[in-house]
């Protein structure tokens, strides 16, 4: 049998702290949550590798490897009254990690079965300030906006424009993958008023979410 405490410490360690991971906060987060909780039983073996793991049989989505979405939740600086919306929640793992940062967490899934897995996951380890809703990714959840915090739980090609409407505009953080594997850049948006402003802050590269792909070109 596995010993994921062990593999836990492992990803900790030496993953995650040696990626220039240092607020204790988050660092903490990541040695609580078991991940292997939110991975369906065929994956768990590799739950704590350094990689995407899949959550559907199609690998169309994933669990964010563990470098990336704890330098995402650095980057964001989640402060405990922060109201967070997770975009592409999948089975929850990223919005249990975020329950233990913030106030509260609304965690957005568009696939209904990945919905109803993150629900149950959440409830079982007793992430009670998370609340799973079923949407449109790229439409955010705007009736309850706005947001301190919005994590975009995979990559996108364009600029999130809805969701950025969906900050707070007192110093609202937006935290994404942008741009298509093999190139991409961790990367922090902050609003501050109406002005949004951007800023790449390390090499990534994540799947592409659903919704945030560009535009097909027009050829003549």
């Amino acid at each position: 049998m596995a010993d994921f405490a062990q593999a836990r410490r492992m990803m900790v360690d030496g993953q995650i702290r040696t990626s220039d991971v240092t607020e204790l906060n988050v660092l903490a987060a990541f040695d609580e949550v078991q991940r292997e909780r939110f991975v369906p039983e065929r994956w768990q073996p590799i739950a704590y590798l350094d990689r995407d793991v899949p959550v559907q049989e199609s690998g169309a989505r994933c669990l964010l490897k563990p470098m990336v979405l704890a330098k995402l939740i650095q980057t964001a600086v989640v402060g405990e009254g922060d109201r967070v919306l997770d975009v592409g929640c999948a089975t929850g793992y990223s919005a249990a990690i975020l329950s233990k940062l913030g106030r509260s967490v609304v965690a957005l899934e568009e696939d209904a079965a990945l919905a109803e897995s993150a629900a149950r996951t959440l409830g079982s380890v007793g992430s009670g300030n998370v609340r799973v809703v079923t949407g449109k990714l790229a439409d955010g959840w705007p009736r309850e906006a706005p947001y301190h915090v919005i994590l975009l739980n995979g990559s996108t090609e364009v600029a999130p424009q809805s969701l950025l409407d969906q900050l707070s505009p007192d110093g609202g953080r937006l935290v994404a993958v942008v741009g298509r594997a093999p190139i991409g850049r961790g990367t922090v948006y902050r609003r501050s008023g109406t002005h949004v402003s951007s800023h790449p802050e390390f090499d990534a590269v994540a799947p592409l979410l659903p919704g945030f792909s560009k535009p097909p070109a027009f050829v003549f």
